[in-house]
This record gives C-alpha cells, sequence and structure tokens, in this order.
C-alpha cells in the first residue's frame, strides 16, 4: 500500500478515535455528573434522566448523517470529516465548562442536552464519511481489513474513556470526582478533537471521489448543447437521489439493527448492568469493561481479515446466529456473576460474537452503494436505526429494570437480532460491489 494512502487511514482513523471518546466519555462518566445536572433522587432516576440525554442524542445522529452525508458526496470525504471533529470539540467544551443545577437551576441540564446535541449532529455524519473514506481507501482484496480500522477505533475511543476513568478513579477521591474530576475527560476531549482537527487536515481525498467528480465534469462538458438542461434546471439533491435505492437503504436498516442493539448492550450498558444487577463495585464494572473491550479490539482486524478470505455474508451469519441463541443465557449468567474473571469472560464472548458485525458493518455497507451517493446512503439509515434501537438501549434497559421485568430487555435484543439474522440469509455476498458501483478509479493493492 502507498504509504501517502496508509498515512491517510491512520489519519483518519486517530480522528475517528477521538471523536468516539469525546462520545462515549459522557456515558463512562455518567455515573458522577448525574447528581449535578439533576435534582437528587434515586440513583437510578439520575440514570434514567442522563441516558434520556443520551438517547436524544442520538436521534441527532440522522441529521448529522444527512447533513454531513451530502455534503461528503458533493464537497469530499475529507470536507466532511473535518466539519464533524469541528462539532465534537464544541460539544465536549461545553459539557466541560457547564454550570451545574445547584447554579443554574433547569438551565444546567439545557446546556447538556446542547452539548449532546451537537455531537450527535457530529458522530452521526461521522460513521457513514469515515466508513466510506476508509473503504474507498482500501485496496481491493484488503477492504475488509482495513475497514475494520473503523470499528477498532471506535471501540478504541470507548476503552480510551474508560482508562481516564480508571486514572481519575485512583488519583482522585469519590467526592472529588463528583465534585469535579468528571469534567477532566471533556477537557482532554476537546484538546484532542482540535488535534484531531490537524490530522485530518493533513488527509488525501479518497481517488474514488476524485474520479467521480472528473467524470461528473467531463460528461458535463461532452454532453451536447441540445442536451443540456433547461436554464433553471437544477441537479437533484442528494437525498432524490438516495430514493433511488430502497433495497440499499432498508438493507442497511437490516443490518444494522441487530448489531448495534447488541454493540451497545455488551459495551455502553455493560458497565451499568455489572454495577445495578450484577452487583459490583463502580471500580470493579470499570476494570471489566476495559479488560474485555481491550480483547475486543483485537476481533475487529481479525474478522475483517476473515471477511477478505471467505466473505462478508458468513461473518455476518455467525454473528446473527450467536447473538440469537447466546443473548439470553449470556446476560443471565452474567447478572449472577460475583466473580470479576467470569464476568470479563462472558463480556469477551459476548464481543467476540457481536464482532461478527462490527468488524465489517462499514464495509458492507460501503458495498453496496455506488461513489455518488455512498456517504450518505451508508450514514443516514444506519443513523436512524441507532437512534431508535442503539441510542435507546440503555433506557429501555434501564426501564425495564425499574418496573421489575429486567430480562423483557435480554428478548428484546434477541428479537431484533433475530430479524437482522433474517437479513443476513437472503442478502448477497456484496465484496467486491465497489468495483461495479462507480469505482473506477479504485487502484487495487
Amino acid at each position: 500500500m502507498p504509504a501517502s494512502r496508509l498515512r491517510s487511514i491512520l489519519s483518519g482513523s486517530i480522528g475517528n478515535l477521538v471523536e468516539w471518546y469525546d462520545w462515549y466519555a459522557y456515558s463512562a462518566f455518567a455515573l458522577y455528573f448525574a447528581p449535578v445536572f439533576f435534582p437528587q433522587s434515586s440513583p437510578t432516576a439520575q440514570l434514567l434522566n442522563t441516558a434520556a440525554i443520551f438517547a436524544v442524542g442520538f436521534l441527532m445522529r440522522p441529521l448529522g448523517a444527512a447533513l454531513l452525508g451530502a455534503y461528503a458526496d458533493r464537497h469530499g470525504r475529507r470536507a466532511a470529516l473535518l466539519r464533524s471533529v469541528q462539532l465534537m470539540a464544541g460539544g465536549s467544551l461545553l459539557i466541560a465548562v457547564a454550570p451545574g443545577y445547584a447554579t443554574l437551576g433547569v438551565l444546567a441540564p439545557v446546556l447538556l442536552l446542547l452539548a449532546r446535541l451537537l455531537q450527535g449532529l457530529s458522530v452521526g455524519g461521522e460513521y457513514g464519511t469515515s466508513a466510506t473514506y476508509l473503504s474507498e481507501m482500501a485496496g481491493t482484496g484488503h477492504r475488509g481489513f482495513w475497514s475494520s480500522f473503523q470499528y477498532l477505533t471506535l471501540m478504541g475511543g470507548q476503552l480510551l474513556a474508560l482508562l481516564v476513568q480508571l486514572g481519575l478513579q485512583q488519583l482522585l477521591s469519590p467526592t472529588e470526582l463528583a465534585a469535579w474530576g468528571w469534567r477532566v475527560p471533556f477537557v482532554i476531549g476537546a484538546g484532542a478533537a482540535l488535534a484531531a482537527l490537524y490530522l485530518r487536515g493533513q488527509m488525501g481525498e479518497t481517488e474514488a471521489f476524485t474520479h467521480e467528480m472528473q467524470a461528473e465534469s467531463q460528461a458535463e462538458n461532452q454532453t451536447p448543447s441540445t442536451q443540456h438542461p433547461a436554464p433553471g434546471t437544477k441537479k437533484p439533491s442528494q437525498m432524490a437521489l438516495l430514493r433511488r435505492y430502497p433495497r440499499e437503504v432498508l438493507t442497511v436498516v437490516g443490518l444494522t439493527l441487530g448489531g448495534t442493539l447488541a454493540f451497545y448492550t455488551f459495551t455502553t450498558y455493560a458497565q451499568k448492568f455489572l454495577v445495578n444487577t450484577a452487583g459490583f463495585a463502580k471500580e470493579q464494572a470499570t476494570l471489566i469493561s476495559f479488560g474485555a473491550m481491550a480483547v475486543a479490539l483485537l476481533f475487529q482486524p481479525l474478522l475483517g481479515a476473515v471477511s477478505d478470505k471467505i466473505g462478508r455474508r458468513p461473518v455476518l451469519l455467525f454473528f446473527g446466529l450467536g447473538a440469537t441463541l447466546g443473548t439470553v443465557p449470556l446476560l443471565r449468567l452474567l447478572a449472577h456473576t460475583h466473580d470479576a474473571a467470569t464476568a470479563t469472560g462472558l463480556l469477551i464472548a459476548a464481543l467476540f460474537v457481536v464482532s461478527g458485525y462490527t468488524s465489517i458493518s462499514a464495509v458492507v455497507k460501503a458495498e453496496l452503494f455506488p461513489t455518488h451517493i455512498r456517504a450518505l446512503g451508508v450514514g443516514l439509515p444506519f443513523a436512524l436505526t441507532v437512534a431508535i434501537f442503539g441510542g435507546t438501549a440503555e433506557y429501555v434497559a434501564l426501564f425495564a429494570k425499574s418496573h421489575g421485568v429486567e430480562e423483557w430487555f435480554y428478548w428484546y435484543v434477541t428479537g431484533c437480532a433475530f430479524l437482522s439474522l433474517l437479513v443476513y440469509w437472503r442478502m448477497g455476498e456484496t465484496e467486491g460491489g465497489m468495483e461495479t458501483k462507480g469505482n473506477a478509479g479504485q487502484i487495487p493493492v
């Protein structure tokens, strides 16, 4: 692989890591800052409030995907990735400096909500554009491996948030963490976002997008004047173009449904599940989550490379079958486990199954669409599905627990995984699809 292309992939991946660190720092430190922004009540009620704002941030992701996805397809992947990290820096900085409820009253959670909306716009545009950028930069035959870096860095961002949490738990007392220490990770996130902005400024544009723009320009110049559109006629919008691909859009929804819910269940929500259900201390839960996530990072390039050898569909079927058959028994075991090593092993097993989805999620979706609509086509249906199912995972789980029917959530995850399994079973193989969808400029590696 040419050094310039490898450098661009790594720069884009580091930027992705920073974005997702900022996003997950909210969840990792919610246990500490929930009392700061909401009136004193039961711990579960405070977590429900912060989980609701977490979910609202997800609801902004479709808007971010629509705006930045369309921007990426019109003006380039690099330009859109720069915009997304700017939004994330602003959101993290706002959380870092926002006064609490005792100072501002009801305006305090409003500021928290505003910051989360900015972050939602950012990651909404980040996913589709980043997936498109990495898939287009990767060469034929290795696209699954290199595209797996999207979820590797996504999970790395979550792992980094947990690492910062572990460090602060060692350096500060629980009282200091609750009073002001929880602000530190958001200061770090805002600064890291500015560094990511510099790195992304050095990235190159993908050849696929460059060739698409050149081909479009040549076609316009070579069109006989009698075939030129009438004065005032506008090019179709990106949303109008996307409506020409209903099957691909629905496939992205089906691909994402079970995967995103399982992913957020065993990553974002797992830490709270270990505390509220299994009875682990906060510090133990953080260590367990950290250990499981650190191992799960290795699964991403491994299964991405496997998909380059055997195809994407078998890897997706592995996830669909594993999540459908294993979610309920695994969560039952985890709920009654009081041994940290056992809990870590169970989470690692769960994340290995989930990696059948996460490792190739980006490339499968990118291979469904042609270049001129790829970022929007990947990002928008993904963001809508994640907003409805992934973003509400914590809230649904906590709601079920608060009403004494926690196992309903286990079956809810299982049902969504089964629906995705049906999609994987019926869909065709996507490997090599980008070569038939407008990527004439792609150079094999």
